[in-house]
């Protein structure tokens, strides 16, 4: 019997990649634990008290870093708890899918690079059809920590530096769960271009704000809820990833003036500190 148990975070949207495939992530400190361990047998069994995981994602994943042959001849059980609430635009199918290609990495290929761990990941989330970009923006952030600004279509990270770390993420989560029409998104492609162009630019707020601006408008939030939390000394608010979840980016001075703005919504706020730290993995 072998154990292996990988740490990888979430993580919030700057850009989003859906209109131009070039998106900028940020991580934050919720986080996912995937504890894989192997046993003669065969088959995969998956454990967790989210019943909204995708097994198929899970499943896709395994079979990306474990040969056929290997799974012929180990019984593997996936155990995961999770902080991040999914669903919402908070990374949680990049964070997981990571982190079982990680754990499952560290036992069965202990010589793969990162980026081939985290292409397990995003291949997986487009064959299982979880994601439809794969998410690389929202994975390496998940993965690497900090600010990541990549280009999805090529699979490239242009831009990464670490995150000041008296930074805080303020999380609305709607009760309402409703997402908009996410190919309206490519409406404003342009903007999302010029978003992504600051971002790259390190101007991370700016182009968090206009992202912000664009999102809302477009996936049925209201862009007036943006502004009121920048009054409230916000540096950035947005749309994370489709939403519905909006995130705001501040110091822990400001935290009980913008979840005043939240608190009228129907809805709960989660808040987490930013995350530098890559993901780990270690066996048990």
């Amino acid at each position: 019997m072998v154990k292996a148990k990988a740490t990888v975070h979430g993580a919030i949207s700057l850009v989003n990649a859906i209109a131009t495939q070039k998106g900028a992530t940020l991580g934050i400190e919720l986080k996912v634990d995937a504890t894989v361990e192997t046993n003669s047998g065969k088959g995969i069994s998956i454990q967790s008290e989210n019943k909204s995981l995708s097994s198929r994602l899970i499943n896709k994943t395994i079979e990306k870093i474990v040969s056929k042959k290997e799974l012929e001849e180990n019984k593997i059980t996936i155990t995961l708890d999770s902080e991040i609430p999914t669903g919402y635009g908070l990374k949680s199918s990049s964070a997981i899918s990571s982190a079982v290609a990680l754990a499952c990495s560290k036992i069965f290929k202990p010589r793969l690079t990162d980026k081939q761990i985290l292409l397990a990941g995003v291949d997986a989330s487009i064959e299982s059809k979880v994601s439809i970009t794969g998410a690389y923006d929202d994975a390496c952030s998940c993965y690497y920590g900090g600010f990541n600004i990549t280009d999805n279509f090529k699979r490239i990270r242009i831009h990464s530096e670490r995150a000041p770390t008296n930074l805080i993420a303020i999380i609305f989560i709607p009760k309402n769960r409703k997402r908009g029409n996410l190919k309206n998104l490519k409406i404003l492609s342009g903007v999302f271009e010029n978003a992504w162009e600051l971002a790259k630019k390190s101007d991370y707020w700016n182009a968090m704000n206009i992202n912000g601006l664009a999102t809302a408008a477009t996936l049925n939030s209201d862009p007036k809820i943006i502004v009121d939390v920048l009054e409230k000394g916000a540096y950035g608010v947005s749309v994370s990833g489709n939403g519905p979840s909006i995130a705001a980016i501040t110091k822990k001075e400001n935290e009980t003036n913008i979840k005043k703005i939240f608190s009228v919504l129907e809805g709960s706020v989660i808040v987490s500190k930013v995350n530098n730290k890559k993901a780990e993995v270690y066996e048990l």
